[in-house]
């Protein structure tokens, strides 16, 4: 009794730190009021696809940056002295070569890197500080990978002019106009308001680094906005001693190659204060200020990635995936319930654990909750049932060799744990590779089934067997019952010839597989835009709007290759725009879209934007084949560790032929293949490697314990001693994934449909491949290497000295 005590009182410490953690999501303001800023602020936060916002993500083009360095390398050496000063800071930057009269310099890779490095890590606080003078509540700026800028935005739902202010680079610089004597370099610049153009000298007489503030202000004559600016005290100097050498002369002030005002100089200006005056609205000289205050960025800025949720769509999602959440829920209770009767009570016990535990682990991570985070804790419910029922079968079946109930559930639980571990490091193994690899809420997604894993682990075999020692104990010298459903004990009196089928079984997976390559052929694998490139966009107009009207006007704007997809109820349109159509880039392809809708129906609404640039899309391409491989690689290594190559080749090979059917599957239904397609994709991997250890496991234990009994009788017996813990497994996994795929919406489709017929693949492959593909591997190699272990697993009637 004070092992079991001692265990509670861990336990209860764990649990309840738990709970603590994730107490502040549920907490009302007036008493979340009174307690610490740091602890209320330990919540998970919500995604943006379920409050509304926008993403972007901004490639810094470093492309001009060596030549950049290198004209003001030159600027500052001469030829005899370039060899010696290509080394700054101790390292070389530069080889200096001559060809002919020329000088050649080739910037280092070390160089190079990190020109890159700082020019990202500059434009990060550039950003920042431009988003902050925005008033974007909360914003979200982070690095990723080399050369990439993330920003989320919550709330905004159209964020064109965001996406105009963080795309300018506002490198501000003074030119004068060139003077005809000399020989300088010129330029030629058009002034876009007037439509003059001004032939300047190149070099700029000032640049705007000088540049400490900028403010709005209003001309005191005719009222119009204008820019007031100060320079620091250097470029106070020069500005002076410019408007002093100058007067008469025009001095342009341009703005990204662009010139935004030419005014002649009158006369010196001293104190280091100008004004930018232009044809400017105020909203333009608020947005000129702004950029001028935040300073300009090193290299320009590219959207390559959009995606923006309306706040109703936010909202929408949350609903349906807290309902689809709870009856998923639901529906693996009652069937814990009718499997084990009374005992299925300890079981979904642990699992409305399992859900808090995860909310907890959630919020001490700050973790986001996305609707594929949504999706995947309903996933990690139905997974986490197969460790409890692994537990309640073999409790069953050591009860009904004869043991005593707390002999039974020891050993019960010591043969159950090596198998649990097994299922939830191959899971592990998907998961990691999508973390790595994925992105957005892709990677949430892996976050939450990882935590859900390893929550489960505890919960399972820690905390179910506290509770069912502690109600076994109560027993007395009562015989341990488990009521429900005891499909196993029915059937075994007898075993099922799996095995005789096997031959069959192989040849029509190979024959399914060979059709889904097909399939892939024509008519390929419907990709979204996050594999295809282009833009996504969800339309809401009036009962009345065609898309023959809608196709009309895309054509008219030069989007006649858009394709129009109605859905929904009457009104609703999806618009899909390969990459390159229209517009000048990806980003200007939406205002295209949008303006063209808006021909239509000027109140049209957009509750969903997707765009990917095509750099994206092949970095996604490749992330996905090599996270797909790895895990593969992944589960082959660890199941070769675990248990020998005959098991760890037929488990791969039947994952690739499970693989190429669900690819199939997408084929011919028509499902969007988009990043959730791939969370899929290695979900099955995970689930079907999941189910096949276990029924490997039992075909281990029991070539140990028959030295004389054939191969084939012993795969028939194993897989029918697993076939209650299979099939339970699946049933309950299917059921809480059901209300996710006919509930779930077009956001976690490319998902859920899929698992569906995943759950199902993966274990009838387990079945009807796998465990064929181990028997004919390894007839021969199980021969040489059957053995026994001496000692039985534990003290008890004849009947269960079973050896191992």
């Amino acid at each position: 009794m004070s092992s079991i005590r001692r265990r509670a009182w861990t336990y209860a410490v764990l649990i309840i730190f738990g709970l603590t953690c994730a107490l502040p999501n549920v907490l009302p303001e007036r008493l979340a009021g009174g307690l610490p800023d740091w602890y209320v602020a330990n919540t998970v936060t919500l995604g943006l696809d379920l409050r509304g916002g926008s993403h972007l993500l901004l490639q810094v083009d470093t492309s001009g940056l060596a030549a950049e360095s290198a004209l003001q390398f030159t600027e500052r050496v001469v030829a005899e002295l370039a060899r010696e000063l290509a080394f700054q800071g101790g390292q070389r930057s530069f080889y200096v070569e001559r060809d002919g009269t020329a000088l050649v310099l080739t910037p280092t890779r070390a160089h190079l890197e990190s020109l890159s490095s700082d020019a990202v890590e500059r434009s990060l606080d550039i950003v920042r500080q431009r988003l902050n003078a925005t008033g974007v509540v909360e914003p979200t700026v982070a690095r990723q990978g080399a050369d990439a800028i993330i920003v989320q935005l919550p709330g905004v739902d159209d964020p064109a002019r965001i996406r105009e202010l963080l795309g300018t680079t506002a490198k501000l610089t003074f030119h004068l106009a060139a003077d005809d004597t000399a020989a300088r370099a010129t330029m030629v610049l058009r002034d876009p308001a007037s439509g003059i153009e001004h032939r300047l000298a190149e070099r700029p007489a000032l640049e705007g680094e000088h540049l400490t503030d900028a403010r709005v202000g209003f001309d005191q004559l005719t009222g119009d906005p204008l820019v007031g600016f100060e320079l620091d005290r250097e470029g106070a100097r020069r500005f002076a001693d410019l408007t002093r050498a100058n007067i008469g002369r025009m001095l342009a002030i341009v703005l990204d190659g662009q010139v935004i005002s030419a005014p002649v100089i009158q006369g010196a200006i001293p104190g280091g204060s100008g004004q930018i005056s232009g044809a400017f609205t105020v909203a333009e000289a608020s947005d000129l200020a702004l950029l001028l205050r935040a300073g300009a960025l090193p290299a320009p800025l590219e959207v390559v990635e959009e995606r923006t949720v309306g706040p109703d769509l936010g909202s929408d999602a949350i609903a349906m995936g807290l309902a689809t959440g709870l009856i998923g829920a639901a529906l693996v209770i009652a069937s814990l319930f009718a499997l084990y009767g009374r005992w299925g009570v300890i079981a979904s016990s642990a699992l409305a654990l399992n859900v808090v535990l995860i909310f907890g682990g959630l919020s001490l991570l700050g973790a986001t909750l996305t609707l594929p985070g949504i999706a995947g804790i309903v996933l990690a419910i139905g997974m986490a049932v197969d460790a409890n029922i692994l537990i309640n079968e073999r409790v069953r079946e050591e009860t009904r060799q004869g043991r005593k109930p707390m002999a039974a559930l020891d050993a019960g639980f010591k043969r159950a744990f090596g198998t649990i571990l097994d299922a939830n490091v191959t899971t592990l193994i998907a998961t990691s590779l999508l973390f790595l690899f994925g992105s957005g809420p892709v990677r949430g997604f892996a976050v939450t089934i990882a935590i859900g894993l390893t929550v489960s682990l505890f919960t399972a075999v820690a905390v179910t067997r506290l509770l069912m020692e502690w109600r076994v104990r109560r027993l007395g010298r009562k015989p341990l019952v488990i009521g429900g459903i005891d499909l196993a004990g029915r059937v075994s009196s007898r075993v099922i010839g799996f095995m005789r089928v096997r031959y069959l079984g192989l040849a029509a997976s190979a024959v399914v597989s060979v059709a889904a390559l097909a399939l892939l052929v024509q008519p390929g694998l419907h990709r979204g835009v996050d594999f295809a490139g282009g833009t996504a966009m969800e339309v809401r107009l009036s009962q009345a709007a065609s898309a023959d009207g809608l196709r009309a006007a895309l054509a008219r704007h030069g989007l006649a290759d858009a394709g129009i997809q109605q859905f929904g109820p009457p009104g609703e349109f999806l618009i899909r725009a390969p990459a390159g159509a229209g517009g000048e880039s990806a980003a200007a392809m939406i205002e295209q879209l949008k303006s063209a809708v808006r021909s239509v129906e000027p109140g049209a609404e957009f509750p969903r934007v997707d765009m990917v640039g095509p750099r994206v899309s092949q970095t996604f391409i490749e992330s996905a084949i090599l996270a797909v491989m790895l895990a593969g690689l992944g589960m082959l290594g660890y199941l070769w560790l675990r248990f020998e190559w005959p098991f760890a080749v037929a488990a791969t090979v039947t994952l690739g032929l499970d693989l190429t059917k669900m690819l199939g599957f997408f084929a011919l239904f028509g499902i969007e293949f988009n990043l959730a397609a791939i969370a899929a994709l290695l979900t099955l991997i995970g689930y079907s490697v999941n189910d096949k250890v276990v029924i490997f496991d039992r075909i281990r234990e029991n070539l140990r314990a028959s030295a004389d009994e054939p191969l084939q009788a012993v795969f028939d017996r194993s897989i029918t001693a697993t076939l209650t813990r299979t099939l339970f497994t699946s049933l309950t996994t299917f059921l809480a994934m059901v209300p996710m795929a006919v509930a779930g919406g077009a956001a976690v489709a490319s998902f859920a449909i899929p698992m569906l017929f995943g759950i199902v693949l993966g274990t009838s492959s387990s079945i009807f491949i796998a465990a064929p593909m181990v028997l004919l591997l390894a007839e021969r190699w199980v021969e040489r290497h059957r053995f026994l272990v001496e000692e039985p697993i534990e003290e008890g009637p004849p009947a269960a000295r079973q050896r191992v």
